[in-house]
């Protein structure tokens, strides 16, 4: 930080455990990364490249390069998983991961049905290779789980080798964990906690009011996915409450 400010909580420093900010580049320039790595560095912990842009994304590997140039770990969007998997392709998945010299995928289902033995398999091929994160929610908004399904969900995709699992809100934050409306499912939120550490969730949180919600409830080094490029810095600034939203929120402790 620039300035000696009293009272500002203490953040996880980088290469993070705890604290993560989870970027979605949903199709930034080579040009564009250099840029925002050039200002965000410090406060990038991972970059997802979102659902299936990788797909289609020109000089696909060179921009990869850029990300990896400055040890940040970058990973395909799990849509991209699920398409390669509902065609039985996973081993051509694999290989691609490979190719691409990625340390990191993202399992999810949340576009396809597939029973939760078969995603747990996937998950245990995967984290003998890689550093899986797997995704828990459905992307369909009138597919609703229960909290003690989300649960179960979370806790046999982390025992099956998912070093963190991600709950899903869709890169408008208006699923999964969220009502269509935007606004938290608090009521899923506390029962999930009551069973899942903290640690070991990514929250997809893509709007500020998501953001500032999970701050205030689990503090600064709470885990966020989702986070647009343009976010980052503010991100950044609202988790020390250097934002309105958070500004009393460490100033008596």
């Amino acid at each position: 930080m620039n300035f000696p400010l009293k009272n500002i909580p203490e953040r996880t420093s980088i290469p993070r455990n705890n604290g993560l900010t989870m970027i979605m580049d949903k199709g930034l320039s080579i040009e564009e990364v250099k840029n925002f790595i050039s200002i965000a560095r410090p406060y990038i912990d991972i970059v997802k490249l979102g659902f299936g842009t990788a797909a289609v994304t020109p000089n696909l590997k060179a921009k990869i390069e850029v990300y990896q140039e400055q040890d940040i770990p970058v990973y395909f969007g799990g849509t991209l998983f699920e398409a390669f998997a509902i065609r039985g392709q996973f081993e051509d998945y694999l290989n691609i991961v490979k190719e691409y010299g990625l340390q990191h995928v993202e399992v999810s289902d949340g576009s396809m049905s597939i029973d939760q033995s078969t995603k747990c398999h996937y998950i245990e091929r995967l984290a003998k290779e890689v550093t899986v994160f797997s995704e828990v929610g459905s992307k369909d908004a009138t597919h609703i789980i229960p909290p003690y399904k989300w649960i179960e969900l979370m806790r046999s995709e982390l025992s099956a080798g998912s070093k963190y699992v991600i709950a899903e809100a869709r890169e408008a934050g208006n699923v999964g964990i969220y009502r269509g409306s935007g606004e938290v499912r608090e009521g899923l939120v506390q029962e999930i906690l009551t069973q899942i550490p903290a640690q070991k969730i990514i929250w997809e949180a893509p709007q500020k009011a998501q953001q500032v919600y999970f701050m205030e409830l689990l503090g600064a080094n709470v885990n966020l996915g989702n986070i647009a490029p343009n976010d980052v810095l503010p991100v950044e600034a609202t988790r020390i409450g250097l934002r309105g939203d958070t500004f009393h929120f460490y100033l008596d402790k």
